[in-house]
């Protein structure tokens, strides 16, 4: 290649990364400026809307455990919560004296 198209070929790539980085930097969001004080209505709106959330999880009926790989397990496989609680051992310090 010549000297002027890879003149072109910079100067074009560093136009791309320029005009990606100068859209980060414009928008209308300001970062670092105060939110503007709520009125009595806009908090007594968030309150009841709280509210309502609240009230609405108490609607939600509570999820029964499954266990999706249960009918796949031999009749002679225990279940898996009581496979993991070992025995404990006998310590010789706690015996009768």
């Amino acid at each position: 290649m010549n000297i002027p198209g890879r003149l072109l070929g910079v100067v074009a790539g560093l136009a791309l990364l320029a005009g990606s980085a100068l859209a980060q930097q414009k928008g209308p969001a300001r970062y670092g400026e105060e939110d503007k004080p709520k009125t009595p209505s806009e908090i007594a709106a968030e309150k009841e809307a709280e509210r309502a959330y609240q009230r609405s999880l108490g609607n939600i009926p509570q999820q029964q455990k499954s266990d999706p790989w249960g009918t796949m397990r031999g009749d002679s496989a225990p279940p898996k919560a009581a496979a993991k609680t070992p025995a404990k051992p006998k310590s010789a310090e706690g015996g009768a004296k």
